[in-house]
């Protein structure tokens, strides 16, 4: 059986206004072109982030009454709000998967702080709402937070690593990098990639061909489809990342299939 590979849509690019609709559109269109799982942020209608999630759950209702994506929540971005304040959308019963940082980098010319109390944190709000988080780690270093992390509280193994390349302060998406980064991961443990500023597919099907589980594709990260080209939909490069999987004799997970290879939980209104 070929291995199944793990499409993420991150679908909203930083400070961009949401439209509901549209983007809920754009969404089914990604699932059926190959994506599992589709990550959000906890924005205003203005694209900001905040605590509040009113809108954010107004999206993904909107997501949800299309088609049955992962839903995953962002615990992350750059902002004034406190750890507590950014884990409110796990609150939100639909959500199967959240992104928990594994520690501080400089990102992008900013300071995005994640100490470790925040990562226990984070890490303990997830698993009390049996939600499975994917670990995004921009440094080499975070691997060793996290898994120190996991020595004073359970975490569901497999852990799920995002090797997160391309910003500027954190790891390049080169070969030395990849290689480096990947030998770090735990043997007991699952990995993806996310590929910042990527104009190119190079980099993403190394890591495919190198073992990935995940790859992470969207507006949030990137919109080129060619080096010249830019994508007017996620649905465009999402098609374009599933026909590279697809090409080296693999398949695209489905929602079900996601929630399989990631374990999560059965979700029931509170």
């Amino acid at each position: 059986m070929a291995r199944k590979v793990i499409i993420s849509l991150a679908p909203v690019k930083s400070g961009t206004p949401v439209d509901k609709t549209a983007l809920a559109e754009d969404v089914q269109r990604c699932v059926e072109a190959g994506a599992g799982l589709c990550h959000l942020h906890c924005r205003m209608p203005d694209g900001s982030l905040t605590p509040d999630t009113t809108d954010f759950v107004a999206t993904f209702e909107e997501i949800l009454a299309r088609t049955d994506v992962v839903v995953q929540a962002s615990t992350g971005g750059i902002s004034d709000m406190d750890i507590v304040q950014r884990c409110n959308p796990l609150d939100y019963w639909r959500v199967e998967s959240s992104s928990l940082n594994g520690g501080s980098t400089n990102l992008n010319g900013a300071v995005y702080i994640n100490t470790d109390a925040e990562i226990d944190y984070c890490a303990r709000r997830s698993y009390d709402r049996g939600i499975i988080p994917e670990v995004e780690v921009f440094d080499i270093g975070m691997i060793y937070n996290v898994e120190r992390s996991a020595q004073k509280q359970p975490y569901r193994r497999p852990i799920f690593y995002n090797l997160v390349f391309g910003h500027k302060g954190g790891m390049q998406p080169d070969m030395t990098c990849l290689q480096a980064f990947r030998s770090a991961v735990p043997a007991d443990a699952k990995w993806g990639v996310t590929h910042y500023g990527r104009d190119n597919w190079e980099f993403l099907a190394a890591a495919i061909a190198m073992g990935a589980s995940v790859v992470r594709i969207g507006f949030e990260d990137s919109d080129y489809l060619t080096e010249n080209t830019r994508a007017q939909y996620n649905w465009q490069l999402v098609e374009r990342l599933a026909l590279i999987i697809r090409s080296m004799g693999l398949e695209t997970a489905t929602p079900e299939e996601t929630r399989v290879l990631m374990g999560t939980q059965p979700r029931l209104p509170d």
